[in-house]
């Protein structure tokens, strides 16, 4: 009996990081149109100067600050938009990594690439799970509308951490949803506001910066944060013995 006591008990404490474990943060039904694009419609979609982040791109990638040579990467990278700018702004001493789940996308960026010359951009093929870059590979990962599509947040942020140069920096730009402020496809769309989304990235080991003049958005928000080096010995999460 005292056993069987003991079993109940050890299945209540884990039920509930069993349930967070699996439960995705995000629909999974967010992602289904990815994974056959129309890649044409979502140039038309995507590329218009009546989405925000689009008309504002070039404000966008002037608040990152990229420099010749530095290695980026384009998480969600999509049609491309963000992968094209930051190649022309590291330069080809510098290293573009387009990610995403999509491989009509890729294969778009890739066929890009190569009419505009650029050799430096290299694409990945992620997952729910991981970004897939190598360890230690980027000094800059960025996120654009992306971030809400994410269905296990926790993992891909953890191999964004490892992808990263020792202070690195993450970059995300997604919907500001603002409840009685932000439009019907918002509120419907995009999970969580900021705040929560800041709390997630905090917890996975980065801490929020100010740098320069961010762009001035009204339907997103633009925010960055830097990588935090786990203390030294840790053993936890919170870096306690």
């Amino acid at each position: 009996m005292r056993y069987r006591y003991l079993a109940l008990a050890l299945i209540a404490l884990l039920a509930p990081w069993a349930e967070a474990q699996e439960r995705p943060a995000a629909p999974r039904e967010i992602n289904k149109a990815f994974e056959s694009p129309d890649v044409e419609q979502y140039i038309k979609r995507f590329e218009s100067e009546s989405r925000e982040v689009y008309a504002q791109r070039r404000a966008i990638v002037r608040a990152i600050g990229l420099k010749p040579g530095m290695a980026v990467a384009d998480i969600g990278a999509g049609t491309g938009l963000f992968t094209r700018l930051f190649a022309t702004e590291v330069g080809p001493k510098g290293k573009v990594y387009a990610v995403d789940i999509s491989p009509a996308f890729l294969e778009h960026i890739n066929k890009q690439a190569k009419q505009l010359g650029h050799e430096h951009v290299e694409t990945r093929k992620g997952s729910q799970e991981s970004t897939e870059l190598p360890s230690n590979s980027i000094e800059v990962a960025f996120l654009c509308d992306t971030y809400h599509h994410l269905e296990k947040p926790k993992a891909v942020l953890a191999s964004i951490h490892r992808a990263l140069k020792p202070g690195g920096r993450l970059v995300v730009v997604d919907f500001d949803r603002r409840e009685g402020v932000s439009s019907a496809f918002v509120l419907e769309h995009v999970r969580a506001n900021k705040e929560t989304f800041i709390k997630e990235i905090e917890s996975a080991g980065f801490e929020q910066i100010e740098t320069g003049e961010p762009p001035k958005l009204k339907e997103n928000f633009f925010l960055q944060f830097r990588k935090v080096e786990p203390t030294k010995g840790a053993t936890g999460e919170d870096g306690r013995r």
